[in-house]
């Protein structure tokens, strides 16, 4: 990757695994059907409102693709088109997209079908929909020509229920063979301006995605990814609550063995970070291996803000099939698919990163 440092593609694209490799080898997506998202919003819709609220299912579409033809067909611009976060391409995904009441009748809405997605449910709504309103995702996940020994991912799904996995940003966060990172070394180290909205939102989250997962990499070579340290500011799972821990008391240290809390690291921008003592001295040295990075990062007048270094893994089970593995589980929002697959064995895959 011309022009991307090597400790770049490292922390973005190869981070090491919490745990040792498994003797698992298989294939992922060979057909869409083999990667089931289904998307659940945080919230009920009002029934009543200004807006509409589409329940979508797509196969093999991109989501801002999806959001460009409801705009068309809703004859309003892409922006006032709203949906709570991008699902893969190379998948069947269900989730909810907002519109204008103004722009079409319920009835007509629920008669749109065309190649790639239609429309299964409609709810009148108060506002539109923003990035990040949801409460997670469901997953369905077949791995096809199973090879090893799969009584291994039994024994790990196990380890993964009690301990979780880090919480890595998926290499979808990094592009198609990692091109925003191309294009965060041309604008953080070369000066090159983002010419549009939409490059420089990509570019300053993989920015700010990089730096975390290089600190979460830091942390799981450690071996303390998944124990709070003095100076760590932790999370409360499933609300985003955090606050500092001086020194980790016998109740916090339970909490955490327990799921209920975890360790976060940096999502890094201008300020002071909330980290202190030698948690605040670790971030501070890995970031400082990314400095250009860091500087335009706080130069663009991005806030501090924390993201847990661990995810727990909700609902993971496995069922053998005749020709390989399903598996299931719950993530909450912002976490990657891949993150749990990759601790469970050495996959291939016939379309994009999840």
């Amino acid at each position: 990757m011309g022009g991307v440092p090597d400790l770049w593609r490292t922390a973005a694209l190869e981070p090491p695994r919490a745990f040792a490799a498994l003797p698992v080898t298989g294939r992922l997506r060979d057909t869409p059907e083999d990667f089931a998202v289904d998307e659940q919003l945080g919230f009920e819709p009002d029934g009543a409102g200004q807006h509409l609220l589409l329940r979508i299912r797509k196969r093999d579409a991109n989501t801002e693709w999806v959001g460009r033809q409801l705009a068309r067909h809703a004859r309003v611009p892409v922006s006032d088109v709203g949906f709570a976060g991008l699902k893969d391409r190379r998948s069947i995904a269900e989730q909810w997209f907002s519109v204008p009441l103004r722009a079409a009748e319920a009835r007509s809405w629920l008669d749109l079908r065309e190649p790639g997605f239609e429309v299964v449910a409609v709810h009148a709504h108060s506002r539109k929909l923003r990035r990040g309103a949801l409460a997670g995702n469901r997953f369905r996940i077949r791995v096809r020509a199973l090879g090893g020994d799969p009584e291994a991912i039994i024994e790990r799904l196990t380890l993964i229920r009690a301990r979780g996995v880090p919480n890595y940003f998926g290499s979808q966060r990094f592009g198609s063979d990692g091109s925003n990172l191309t294009t965060l070394a041309g604008w953080a180290i070369d000066g090159r301006e983002l010419r549009t909205r939409s490059e420089r939102s990509f570019t300053l989250s993989a920015g700010r995605s990089l730096l975390f997962n290089a600190v979460l990499t830091e942390r799981v070579l450690r071996g303390d990814w998944d124990r709070l340290l003095p100076g760590d500011v932790a999370s409360l799972d499933g609300s985003g609550s955090i606050f500092g821990v001086a020194a980790p008391t016998r109740e916090l240290e339970q909490r955490c063995a327990a799921l209920d809390i975890h360790p976060t690291g940096p999502q890094w921008g201008k300020g002071e970070s909330r980290a202190g003592g030698d948690v605040a001295d670790l971030e501070n040295t890995v970031v400082g291996r990314f400095g250009p990075v860091a500087g335009a990062l706080a130069a663009a007048g991005l806030e501090q803000e924390r993201r847990s270094l661990r995810m727990k893994v909700a609902e993971l089970a496995a069922e053998r099939l005749e020709d390989g593995l399903e598996i299931t589980f719950r993530l909450g929002p912002g976490e990657f698919a891949t993150a749990v697959l990759r601790e469970l064995g050495d996959f291939s895959t016939a379309g994009a990163h999840a």
